[in-house]
């Protein structure tokens, strides 16, 4: 079945991060996120609307000042169990590629429209994904399957030509 995808929805911890909960006796200290996501997304603006979902509420403020304050995006704090109630409550599922790698994304999976895991992802959630990465989270797996997406949806991007003026990149930066 061919969709017509309207919105990227992508889990940020274990995808734009890699997974791991830095602490010190403060709490959560810190995230690590990985080069080049932000400026393939970019890319992908045109055509989708782009919205992170994070379920680390003792992280969150980290997240919101990477997501929200660095690339502009929108973010939500939504349940890691009941993600898929929550996309149904305000999309079309169909209209939806998703992009995780925990225990839970297979249920979201199996109803979105195209469902996308990245390599490092818990084992069923690659097995239950229309698309695997060959990165990691935090690694580049983001911008690989932003270049997927446009390649099988929309127009692959041309490496070989920069993308028009009007694209923002990394923020500040047009390309």
């Amino acid at each position: 079945m061919r969709i017509a995808p309207k919105h990227f929805i992508l889990d940020v911890d274990g995808v734009m991060t890699d997974g791991k909960l830095y602490y010190t006796k403060s709490g959560k200290a810190m995230k690590v996120f990985g080069p080049d996501d932000h400026d393939a997304l970019s890319l992908l603006k045109p055509h989708l609307g782009i919205l992170f979902v994070s379920g680390d509420h003792r992280g969150f403020a980290i997240t919101k000042k990477r997501i929200v304050g660095d690339m502009k995006m929108p973010l939500e704090l939504v349940s890691t169990v009941r993600r898929i109630d929550w996309i149904s409550e305000r999309f079309d599922p169909k209209e939806v590629i998703y992009m995780g790698d925990g225990i839970f994304d297979p249920y979201v999976f199996a109803r979105v429209g195209y469902s996308i895991a990245t390599a490092d992802a818990d084992a069923y959630a690659r097995r239950s994904a229309d698309f695997v990465t060959e990165r990691k989270g935090a690694e580049r797996a983001v911008a690989e399957a932003s270049l997927h997406i446009l390649a099988r949806f929309f127009t692959p991007f041309n490496r070989a030509k920069l993308p028009p003026a009007c694209v923002k990149a990394s923020g500040k930066w047009s390309i």
